[in-house]
């Protein structure tokens, strides 16, 4: 009996469904750690360690230190002392250094600045450059048509400054500190906290010390909580915290899926003699085939060296999965009208970001919840065909602090989160609204049957009658939605960089400064660890490590499995957010590493 008992057991240890899971496990390796998707109370590893965080009580809890996140800041301080108050306001910032994660064009329209600083200039606010001359071209595979700018149209740039935008806003962190604001950089906001009835209480900061592994380790030390009476989220282009907010009020219940872009950007230092201070030039056309929405820019810098910022974006919802952003703007560079300019230049910094393209459509429907509201681009207040969006983040900060101020004098002896109610109306009745209304129809117009062609005539006719017609066009499937098999679609063979005027990803990477603490769990985690191979691969050949500008995510062989696995180099990552937006499911979710991880952008 105890035989035939034996062999049972035996027979049981090698089942099917056994030996199915060690092939899946050799198949499929384990790939994300993280703590959001592998929950500590389940791991022994973790049952011994204290888990207590020291806590903070302010007033106002800012997350993101950005334009719009030190306008709010600052403004904030500003009202406390015309009523001659004491208000604590708190800014979290997960760069290393304030505007270390800040990249932009950027020419900047200094309307908002105007009221929230007027003396900016003999503060020495790092406006240098005013913008003397504009162009915006068509090009063609060798030529470029001039396409006129006229006044008074987005394109039209009269009265704007070029800036590098990251020091703007470290010369803002510095007015804002100045007011007594407090600003904790290298803190980045991994948790929204709620009081029980449901409004946000505040947020906590990231834990540290946590081993790539998932454990902890000896050096492990709890994240902090920041309890406010408002929390103001500004953390740009689809922060992870928005994401969560959103879904948990429903705040984009009735509203277009937000649209996006990749921001691509280099700043060289050029021919003196090719430099033209304040000079702004914008194309459209090659090397993007007429379906697939982007251009350039390149602006002239008045720096102490002749120096220029370039850049290319292109629209996400590009439908090749061979296309790969970073060597179509690689491309952009070689063309015989363009090429000249870098020709003895030295290239000094890259980077990337992604940029909301949705527009009036895409804002949420509520701006604000119990206990706090959206400013910035984690609102989605970017003016498409202008290409800008900083003084929409300034004023939106202001206006959100400004209401979040009369709030919380109105219920100073609330126990929950206090809501700033005044805050949609008050942008409802700003120039962000009326400027995001009037230009509603311009990037939607670009989908139809002729493409390009038919957006530019669309578009026109929008800008020409300001808004004013009878309709507001619809973006279509999400960008995540638009990807054909890579089966049908032609596969792009991109020239090898020159190490010139076109370079390699890597390398490219290198200049942007980028560091993350290497034992620690991957921050883009995976919902489900099969799915890049047997979706992503198997059907778009693994598109993310063409969309992704940094080279975070590879395909190698698993020689356990005899197939290929998807290899994360998260320590590359630049925080652009373009893999949690273009993934095809939805799969990866992009959280905040350990605070002060990423690139260190100078002036970006």
């Amino acid at each position: 009996m105890s035989a035939l008992l034996k062999m049972h057991r035996v027979r049981s240890l090698f089942s099917p469904a056994l030996a199915r899971s060690i092939s899946d496990v050799a198949k499929y390796p384990r790939i994300t750690t993280h703590y959001t998707l592998n929950p500590r109370e389940k791991d022994e590893r973790w049952t011994e360690v204290d888990m207590e965080r020291c806590v903070e009580e302010v007033d106002l809890v800012i997350v993101g230190g950005g334009p719009a996140g030190m306008s709010a800041a600052i403004r904030a301080k500003q009202l406390a002392a015309e009523k001659d108050q004491e208000i604590r306001v708190c800014v979290v910032e997960k760069a290393a250094e304030v505007g270390g994660h800040i990249l932009s064009g950027a020419v900047i329209d200094p309307i908002s600045l105007n009221e929230l600083i007027p003396d900016w200039q003999e503060q020495g606010a790092p406006l240098n450059t005013p913008v003397t001359k504009d162009t915006f071209s068509f090009l063609t595979g060798s030529g470029r048509i001039s396409i006129p700018v006229f006044k008074g149209w987005p394109m039209d740039n009269h009265g704007n400054y070029v800036v590098r935008l990251g020091h703007l806003v470290k010369w803002l962190g510095d007015q804002a500190e100045a007011l007594g604001v407090e600003i904790y950089p290298g803190c980045a906001a991994s948790e929204v906290l709620f009081h029980e009835d449901g409004s946000v209480k505040g947020i906590a900061t990231n834990d540290v010390g946590i081993a790539k592994s998932g454990a902890p380790k000896d050096t492990f030390a709890r994240g902090m909580e920041l309890h406010a009476k408002t929390t103001i989220f500004a953390e740009g282009c689809r922060g992870h915290l928005t994401k969560q907010i959103m879904q948990k009020f429903g705040l984009n219940e009735g509203s277009e899926p937000q649209a996006y872009g990749i921001g691509l950007k280099e700043v060289w230092e050029i021919a003196p003699e090719k430099h033209q201070p304040g000079l702004v030039e914008h194309t459209i056309g090659w090397p993007l085939d007429r379906f697939t929405y982007g251009g350039s820019f390149l602006y002239h810098l008045n720096e102490p060296t002749p120096t220029i910022a370039v850049g290319f974006v292109v629209g996400l919802n590009y439908k090749n999965p061979w296309l790969s952003p970073f060597q179509e703007f690689q491309r952009f560079k070689t063309h015989p009208k363009v090429r000249h300019v870098f020709e003895g230049a030295t290239r000094i910094a890259y980077g990337a970001r992604a940029i909301n393209e949705g527009g009036f459509q895409s804002l949420p429907q509520k701006l604000s919840f119990p206990g706090g509201c959206l400013v910035g681009c984690s609102a989605g207040f970017l003016n498409v065909p202008r290409i800008k969006g900083s003084h929409y983040a300034m004023k939106s900060g202001m206006l959100a602090a400004e209401s979040a101020f009369e709030a919380i004098n109105a219920d100073a002896q609330s126990t929950a989160g206090v809501e700033p109610t005044g805050y949609a109306e008050k942008i409802k009745d700003s120039f962000v609204w009326k400027d995001l209304y009037s230009v509603r129809n311009v990037h939607p117009s670009f989908h139809n049957p002729l493409g390009l062609y038919g957006g530019l005539v669309l578009s026109g006719f929008s800008i020409f009658m300001g808004g004013r017609e009878p309709w507001t066009l619809k973006h279509g499937p999400q960008d995540h939605e638009s990807l054909k098999p890579a089966s049908s679609c032609p596969p792009i063979v991109y020239p090898k960089p020159d190490g010139k005027i076109s370079f390699d990803l890597l390398s490219s990477v290198a200049l942007t400064g980028t560091n993350h603490e290497g034992d620690q769990p991957a921050h883009l985690t995976l919902k489900d660890d099969r799915i890049p191979v047997d979706h992503n691969l198997a059907l778009y050949e693994g598109p993310e490590q063409r969309f992704c500008p940094a080279g975070v995510y590879e395909y190698v062989p698993n020689e356990e499995g005899g197939n290929m696995k998807l290899q994360i180099n998260a320590q590359n990552c630049i925080h652009c957010k373009t893999c949690d937006i273009k993934d095809p499911k939805q799969n990866i979710n992009w959280v905040v590493p350990e605070g002060g991880g990423g690139p260190a952008y100078n002036g970006m």
